[in-house]
């Protein structure tokens, strides 16, 4: 394979991966694997190339995923997946659609390892069951199954409709204005009375080790935990595919923060990622 067709085929196996493991870090070795394998192998046979390298990309990160679920039992307070700048500056070049989404990206991390790698495979890069078969080492109409058991889930849990994105970039511009003149009754407006607010320290700096729930709740403890840091100022960048909020210190950014909004404006949920092995991917200040 010449370097020119992995550099066109790169951000499909690099976004595989990151789908099936929700980590920069670990999608960027699958990605130097798979570059490793294919550059050594005769692929004068392959047909579908993009499909050789996803598909060899999903057995590598199959491996890993099963063996994380073991790793974050020891994990300190909520897990997060690591952002994924997707901005036209994104280190990252990736397909974008709404499987690279925070809110998605936990949908999928409540399925098995099976599950998820038949839905990542078959519904968004349109890898065929055969395939995904060798990879879970099952029947082709075992991989069916599995996709659509997947499916059937992930739609379970979109039912609520969310915010279009003009209405995302008000509600946004009205949290940041809120958050950083310490405007707790604007805060508690635009949050819903069942919000909930979860943050990922790992351990590695303060953050809550529990989910808060309830809109006035947050709002009182965002106001908290802005005195304390103190107030930086909150920047819109493109996380996932959505507009989200990251804050800086000394040209490094020190948290990620991603939203679910409802339809009516109203935030249900806030995901704060502070820790700062998942933060080093981000990229720095503009």
């Amino acid at each position: 394979m010449t370097e020119e067709e992995w550099a066109e085929h790169r951000p499909a196996v690099f976004g595989a991966a990151y789908r099936l493991l929700g980590s920069v870090g670990d999608a960027e070795d699958v990605a130097q694997d798979v570059w490793l394998r294919a550059a050594g192998a005769d692929l004068s046979g392959v047909e579908d190339l993009r499909a050789w390298l996803v598909t060899v990309a999903a057995r590598r990160s199959y491996d890993i995923l099963r063996s994380a679920r073991v790793r974050r039992e020891t994990y300190v307070g909520p897990w997060l997946p690591e952002p994924l700048l997707t901005g036209p500056d994104a280190a990252e070049p990736v397909l974008v659609d709404e499987s690279v989404s925070m809110a998605m990206l936990l949908v999928m991390d409540r399925l098995t390892p099976p599950e998820r790698v038949a839905f990542v495979l078959h519904d968004v890069f349109e890898v065929p069951f055969d395939r995904i078969a060798s990879v879970l080492g099952v029947t082709p109409a075992a991989g069916r199954q599995l996709a659509s058991r997947a499916r059937r889930r992930v739609a379970a849990t979109r039912r609520q409709p969310r915010a279009s994105r003009p209405e995302r970039e008000r509600v946004l511009a009205a949290f940041r204005a809120a958050y950083e003149t310490s405007d707790l009754k604007g805060l508690v407006e635009l949050l819903h009375p069942d919000a909930v607010y979860v943050t990922d320290g790992g351990g590695k700096v303060s953050a809550a080790r529990k989910v808060i729930s309830g809109g006035e709740r947050i709002a009182m403890v965002l106001s908290r935990v802005a005195g304390r840091w103190g107030l930086f100022p909150l920047v819109p960048r493109e996380v996932g595919g959505e507009l989200a909020l990251v804050a800086y210190r000394d040209g490094r950014i020190v948290l990620v923060d991603t939203f679910d909004i409802a339809v009516d404006g109203r935030i249900l949920a806030i995901r704060r990622v502070v820790n700062p092995d998942k933060l080093s991917h981000v990229g720095p200040a503009r």
